[in-house]
């Protein structure tokens, strides 16, 4: 797997909203992902969301101190950028980006509570995944 977190907000960029991503490299689906804040409770809150059947697979992701305090040391290799070891996931940040106009930096769109704001993300997450499932095929 590939983990990754992106910034995003509600209501407000004051109101800082992180979106915690695990991405399948074999098949780049999403497999779980957490919403919160930067910290290692929210990782924690990603790693437990993760299907059993993924937790015994090797997981990349970035420098960030929330991955190495939560994935087991023998499960996990903390890569930079330039390794390609997380490009899938980083690509899956970009394609989010560019398809819902209230997850880009700079917009006029936004969500205006965190409910709305999950449910637009649980619905992308679920066409995406289905989309890689008719590529598989």
């Amino acid at each position: 797997m590939e983990l990754d977190e992106l910034w995003s907000f509600v209501s407000e960029k004051d109101n800082q909203i992180w979106i915690w991503i695990a991405l399948c490299r074999k098949t780049s689906q999403v497999v779980a992902y957490a919403l919160g804040d930067r910290s290692k409770e929210t990782c924690q809150k990603l790693w437990n969301s993760i299907p059993e059947a993924y937790l015994v697979g090797h997981c990349y992701s970035d420098f960030w101190r929330a991955y190495q305090a939560v994935i087991p040391e023998g499960q996990h290799t903390a890569v930079g950028k330039e390794t390609g070891e997380t490009a899938h996931v980083e690509r899956w940040n970009n394609t989010l980006r560019q398809r819902l106009g209230r997850f880009v930096r700079k917009t006029l769109s936004f969500s205006k509570s965190l409910l709305m704001h999950d449910a637009c993300l649980s619905l992308f997450l679920h066409r995406y995944n289905l989309e890689r499932i008719s590529i598989l095929k």
